[in-house]
């Protein structure tokens, strides 16, 4: 195994393809992790991570549609959802650039 801290930060920022073809932000994550996770060190971790958070946002998007019809509270929602899928990636790629763990906060654990 070797170590690619720029791979693991390209592996975060991919995430934010989803502003520019709403679906490349989990497809190219999951590529990279699925084929790199036993060359790059730590790949697999982040890759987890990596995918906890867009299944956690995927869901969490679907909950908040139905509360749209509830007083506007999905909007809220699925701009709150919004801004974490944007800021997250940004802060997670500095922090595989240090070598730190990579942390993303509402994730659930779905792959373990």
């Amino acid at each position: 195994m070797k170590q690619d801290r720029s791979l693991l930060v390209i592996t975060h920022l991919s995430q934010l393809l989803d502003l520019i073809t709403g679906f490349g932000g989990f497809i190219v994550p999951l590529i990279l992790w699925l084929t790199q996770r036993e060359r790059v060190l730590a790949m697999d971790e982040h890759g987890k991570s990596i995918m906890n958070f867009q299944i956690s946002m995927f869901i969490y998007a679907i909950v908040c549609v139905p509360l749209i019809l509830l007083f506007g509270l999905g909007l809220l929602g699925l701009a709150l959802i919004a801004l974490l899928c944007f800021v997250f990636p940004i802060i997670n790629a500095v922090k595989a650039n240090n070598g730190e763990e990579p942390s993303y906060p509402l994730s659930m654990q779905i792959i373990k």
